[in-house]
């Protein structure tokens, strides 16, 4: 149901954002919105308590960002509150986000490697991937995990390259493995 709903309304503002001539415009808009609301966990307990009646959620919704932000946005939010899915609005968001992101072909790319990597390291990576990939751009994620022993892992979106050491010498073993099964099932 959350991802029905993600991507409804995350369409919906999509297309109007596409329509309106001012998708760089909502884009960073709907980045600043949800990063506000992330950053306030208060709020989203207000907005999900029970007794708190539509009307007056609609209201802080009005109050906090009316005036800050592109009405279409806020007239969005409220429609939201009115559905009573404000508890999908960051999800809503991040596939408004995600969808930005495919149309003006950036990836997201998530690399893990065993060492932090240098400068040119990185610059390298970011190079093969837009060699290697569809995109034009790239927003990088790094992090480090030294149970990788050697090599990295890099994810985008749901694809998984990985040449990590830790890999290798499991799949070696899972091989050693096989062949010993084999041996065994021959002798007498």
């Amino acid at each position: 149901m959350a991802k029905l709903v993600s991507k409804t309304y995350g369409d919906a503002l999509f297309e109007t954002a596409l329509e309106s001539g001012n998708l760089d415009a909502y884009w960073e808009e709907v980045k600043a919105v949800k990063t506000a609301m992330d950053e306030n966990p208060q709020l989203f307990q207000l907005m999900t308590h029970p007794k708190i009646v539509k009307e007056e959620k609609i209201k802080i919704i009005e109050d906090i960002f009316a005036g800050k932000t592109i009405p279409e946005i806020v007239g969005l939010m409220c429609m939201i509150v009115e559905k009573d899915h404000f508890a999908q609005m960051g999800e809503v968001f991040a596939y408004f986000i995600d969808r930005v992101k495919e149309f003006k072909n950036i990836g997201t790319a998530y690399v893990t490697s065993a060492m932090p990597l240098s400068d040119a390291q990185k610059a390298a990576v970011e190079k093969r991937l837009l060699e290697t990939t569809k995109y034009v751009k790239f927003e990088m994620h790094y992090d480090v995990d030294s149970a990788l022993i050697g090599g990295m892992v890099i994810r985008i979106g749901d694809r998984v390259v990985d040449s990590s050491v830790r890999t290798k010498l499991y799949d070696l073993t899972r091989e050693l493995s096989k062949i010993q099964l084999k041996a065994g099932e021959c002798a007498p």
